[in-house]
């Protein structure tokens, strides 16, 4: 292994949970390595919102302010992909990366975060993060008073439509032609004024990435200015998952609070490991890590101080 590939500190994952732990560890004067795939999940997104001092910020102009951040604690970022990663017989972790080059860590932070299955709507795509957004606390000011659609293929798109009106009254359920609405969730909705779609989505239509109308299968034309997704997310690695992690039932990876797994000296950090998706708990779990990892190499660092002491001769 390069001496240059060596480190102290692997950061996968360019996220805010990635970079926050990469900003935290450089300002401990570890040696880390931060490596990015550049698949954010919020890429897409017209802004950053609920971070103090970043609203409605794009997520490139975050990434291009943190790149010089990482410049001035001397955090190295490689743009490349890791493929494989194991734990090797002495506590370290070897990663091999998409062009066969290897590296070597005494500690791991696994930030790659979490990739959304979009449904195959004709159109939707082209409105993604603009105009259709799947996160209300997110998005939700934003199109507040606006006529506003759930699209939605299981039960939980009802529990979204009502938290809805919390920022609008005029909010529709599609259900894409699956068969979830019962009566009893027929009359909550009614209650809350909201109508409900069952027939097939046939494509979503607008112009400049802004909605303005879902047309259904039937025909039927509906006026919308916004929608919300009701959908499953699945992790953007399994790396956490080959190196022996635990993921819960609902896709992501179990940890401590410090972001620590069950795995020793691998730690998990954003929406890879935990089920509320804003950036700034993401950029929370990251600094938390770093502030760990920093006392578990402090705490080693002591250790082997104290053993060289011990076996000095009197």
């Amino acid at each position: 292994m390069p001496a240059d590939r060596s480190y102290e500190v692997i950061i996968i994952g360019g996220g805010p949970a990635g970079l926050n732990a990469a900003v935290v560890l450089g300002r401990c004067r570890r040696k880390v390595l931060l490596i990015d795939a550049g698949r954010q999940r919020n890429l897409a997104s017209h802004g950053i919102h609920n971070y103090l001092t970043r609203d409605h910020i794009l997520p490139k102009e975050f990434l291009a302010i943190v790149a010089q951040e990482l410049k001035k604690y001397k955090v190295p970022v490689k743009k490349t992909e890791i493929l494989a990663a194991q734990r090797t017989s002495d506590g370290r972790f070897l990663l091999q990366d998409r062009e066969g080059l290897s590296y070597s860590c005494a500690k791991l932070v696994i930030a790659t975060g979490l990739k959304d299955r979009l449904p195959g709507i004709p159109g939707l795509r082209e409105f993604f993060g603009r105009s259709v957004f799947h996160c209300p606390y997110c998005d939700g000011w934003e199109v507040k008073d606006k006529r506003v659609a759930v699209i939605a293929e299981a039960k939980k798109g009802i529990e979204l439509a009502t938290s809805l009106t919390t920022w609008s009254t005029q909010v529709s359920l599609f259900t894409h032609g699956n068969d979830f609405v019962g009566r009893k969730d027929n009359r909550l909705l009614a209650r809350y004024n909201i109508p409900v779609f069952t027939t097939r989505i046939r494509r979503l239509v607008g112009t400049d990435g802004m909605l303005n109308q879902i047309v259904l299968e039937s025909g039927q034309t509906v006026a919308c200015e916004a929608a919300f997704l009701s959908m499953e997310y699945e992790q953007q690695s399994s790396l956490a998952q080959e190196l022996g992690c635990r993921v819960s039932s609902h896709g992501v990876v179990l940890t401590t609070k410090s972001g620590r797994t069950k795995v020793p000296g691998l730690y998990v950090v954003g929406d890879a490991s935990w089920d509320i998706h804003l950036v700034v708990i993401a950029a929370a779990e990251g600094a938390k890590a770093g502030v760990y990892i920093n006392k578990q190499l402090q705490k080693e660092e002591k250790a082997v101080r104290l053993n060289k002491k011990s076996t000095q001769p009197a």
